[in-house]
């Protein structure tokens, strides 16, 4: 595949639901893109369709109209299954809710995509201990996640996201099941490996504070993003 301009690219995006006899908006003719080794946060009311336009980034959802391409891809032309190995490749997710399978260890959870890929054990367990000593987790490795705290469970859970080194992270609200210390230190565990890997980053968060660490900061408003401009 080539190297594209933008990661991702949405053109003219709509997304609407049917409620009963009623139709509701939630994006109109909205445009985004994300370049190489960006970081963007979007901020706005809940409500808003922040994690609407998420699912459509990452191809988890499809647009009622417009275009989403990723690596160039239009997602619009491709399988389920063709989306899902794009995704796998090129994406990492991050959520609220770390959702780390209870009955495995931090470093079995990491492992998961990287087997999932068909990487071989050896390989998957050596760039997931890697990963989860990046993320401070050297010491933690063989516990479950009902062992590890909230903030070590979003660590792990990050760790996971980048194992595979995705070209963009997609991360819906990742520290707001967070204090606020825990949430300033996941943050800037989430950038400092942005930068490092050279990854794009997209978060979507409530807390307007952490917003402003991205170098882009847009928000959601009337089903259209609004950059905000530094004061």
């Amino acid at each position: 595949m080539n190297n594209p301009q933008y990661i991702i690219d949405c053109e003219q995006i709509t997304k609407s639901y049917d409620d009963g006899d009623l139709q509701v908006s939630v994006l109109e003719n909205l445009n985004f893109r994300v370049e190489h080794g960006q970081s963007v946060s979007i901020v706005g009311a809940s409500g808003s369709g922040k994690s609407t336009l998420l699912h459509l980034l990452g191809g988890l959802d499809k647009p009622t109209s417009g275009t989403v391409r990723l690596m160039g891809e239009d997602l619009s032309q491709l399988s389920q299954k063709a989306i899902g190995k794009l995704r796998n490749r090129y994406l990492g997710f991050v959520y609220q809710f770390h959702h780390l399978l209870p009955d495995f260890t931090a470093l079995e959870n990491v492992m998961m995509p990287l087997l999932i890929a068909r990487k071989s054990r050896a390989e998957a367990e050596e760039k997931a201990l890697a990963m989860l000593d990046k993320v401070g987790l050297k010491q933690r490795v063989l516990h479950r996640p009902g062992e590890l705290s909230g903030g070590e469970r979003q660590r792990a859970a990050i760790a996971r996201s980048l194992v595979s080194h995705p070209a963009c992270l997609l991360a819906d609200e990742p520290t707001g099941n967070l204090d606020r210390r825990n949430a300033q230190n996941v943050l800037d565990m989430l950038l400092e490996l942005q930068s490092e890997l050279g990854a794009s980053l997209v978060v979507v968060t409530h807390d307007d504070e952490l917003a402003t660490r991205f170098d882009h900061v847009m928000t959601m408003y009337d089903g259209k993003l609004v950059p905000q401009v530094a004061s």
